[in-house]
């Protein structure tokens, strides 16, 4: 007799958009459906909504995966865990994006932020396959970073904000004041989505080559590749998101990245195979809900 395949859940819960699938354990969606970020209690209805129809069509879900933006809670310890922190994103402070999947489908929970599970999916099937220390970069209407040692995320007092650091000001960017709602000019609200188009009134990719917000784009990013190999030391920098559609852009970063080093790192990564040190991600717009996969794998497997 042949075995049933098994199939799991799998939620990217994005600021801007929600991506729900069922996939099976080679890493394939087989259904999905996205739709936008509403308030919690309709996106979350939506989200169940399509797990019980589509589950009940394909069969019984092991187990399902959760890839939340965040801030959110990791500390599986806390009564907090699987909850969403303070975040800019309105009414969903707060939000128990685990407690009602439990209830309904009775089934093992994964839990993660949204970009360390991208991480997770490039990390098991995409650009970083063959290394176990890397960090997944999404420079999009935020910025975000995963970051897998050893083949699993860090989770520490509670997930890196790669987002929020502070860059040395670009020389043509001054005056600019970032869009951060927290910090101004951090990262996030010198170098994201909304920030160039706070600038420019463009998206990057709509600027003439010629335009002075590619040299800055690529500075800030130069600098925050920098300040990871300086601090995490991954063995490679994935770097994706909507700010990222123009493959340009990653050949701009490159060299920013080995001048804000400085000379101080001696490895060929960093300097003559630095082409395959800071990569495109393998799978795009689709490494969220493979994370998310991913996630659910691990939680079936953890039973």
């Amino acid at each position: 007799m042949t075995n049933q395949p098994r199939l799991f859940g799998a939620i990217e819960a994005g600021g801007t958009k929600f991506v729900v699938a069922i996939g099976n354990e080679r890493g394939e969606i087989l259904e999905r459906e996205r739709f936008p970020t509403a308030d919690p209690a309709s996106t979350l209805a939506a989200t169940h909504a399509f797990l019980r129809h589509r589950g009940k069509a394909l069969g019984a879900l092991e187990s399902i995966g959760v890839a939340s933006f965040g801030p959110v809670e990791l500390d599986k310890a806390s009564p907090r865990y699987g909850c969403i922190g303070h975040t800019p994103k309105a009414g969903w402070s707060g939000t128990d994006m685990m407690g009602g999947l439990a209830r309904e489908f009775r089934c093992p929970i994964g839990f993660e932020l949204d970009v360390n599970a991208a991480a997770l999916a490039e990390y098991r099937w995409g650009a970083a396959r063959d290394v176990d220390h890397l960090v997944y970069l999404t420079i999009g209407t935020g910025i975000g970073g995963g970051v897998i040692i050893g083949g699993a995320p860090i989770h520490g007092l509670m997930h890196p904000e790669i987002g929020h650091i502070y860059p040395r000001r670009h020389a043509l960017d001054l005056g600019f004041e970032g869009v951060c709602p927290f910090h101004g000019d951090c990262l996030e609200g010198l170098a994201s989505g909304p920030a160039i188009l706070a600038r420019t009134g463009a998206e990057l990719r709509q600027l003439d080559a010629t335009h002075p917000q590619w040299e800055i784009e690529a500075d800030y990013l130069g600098q925050l590749c920098a300040q990871l190999v300086l601090t995490v030391s991954p063995r490679r920098i994935v770097v994706g998101g909507g700010v990222m559609s123009s493959p340009r852009l990653l050949s701009l970063i490159r060299p920013r990245l080995q001048h804000w080093l400085g000379g101080y790192i001696e490895r060929g990564e960093v300097h003559a195979s630095v082409d395959g040190y800071v990569v495109a991600p393998q799978f795009g717009d689709n490494a969220g809900v493979l994370g998310a996969l991913a996630l659910a794998m691990d939680a079936a497997a953890q039973t």
